[in-house]
């Protein structure tokens, strides 16, 4: 049986920050977010710092057995409509794991969260990542420009058969450094 960590960035080791850093940076990573700039260590790391004190937002290092295979974050935790992101290690040579983290995503946010409804959003060019997700029951909801270019916006809601056919087992899920109220 396969086991996955998330690992909440405010717990990591210096190396395990500076790779995340480096991952984010890595040009097919960086194309596809809203700030494409590269962003220096001392700005990650305060970044990373500020999480400490926010209670609306948390990211996680995904760790596959021994890889480290990705990074996801979810937005507006005190709502219950939550946003979220994610992108894998532009490194690693496992083949799904876009599938691996949406499934992740979704079972966290929905499980773990509580959530009523998971959102993100998407390049309009980003056609694998779009198709990633409408293989999940994403529905595209609308648009918007972000930097001049078209931002497509899905959702998923919650619903009780979807998670039935495509939720992980959460006992395989290992969270490290966080505690969760799943009332």
């Amino acid at each position: 049986m396969e086991h996955i960590q998330l690992l909440n960035f405010i717990d990591l080791g210096q190396k395990e920050k500076e790779m995340i850093l480096e991952w984010r940076n890595h040009p097919e990573i960086r194309k596809w977010m809203y700030n494409q700039e590269k962003i220096k260590l001392e700005e990650h790391l305060n970044f990373i710092d500020s999480l400490k004190s926010r209670n609306d937002k948390l990211y996680f290092l995904v760790k596959k057995q021994d890889e480290y295979i990705g990074v996801v974050d979810f937005l507006d935790l005190d709502k219950k409509e939550i946003f979220y992101g994610m992108y894998a290690n532009p490194y690693s040579k496992i083949l799904g794991i876009g599938r691996i983290l949406n499934e992740i995503s979704i079972d966290f946010a929905f499980n773990f969260l509580k959530a009523k409804k998971l959102k993100l959003e998407v390049f309009e060019d980003n056609f694998q990542v779009r198709n990633l997700h409408k293989k999940y029951k994403f529905k595209e909801v609308s648009q918007k420009y972000v930097n001049s270019k078209k931002v497509i916006c899905m959702e998923l809601k919650n619903e009780k058969e979807y998670a039935k056919k495509y939720m992980l087992d959460t006992r395989d899920i290992f969270l490290v450094g966080i505690e969760f109220d799943t009332n």
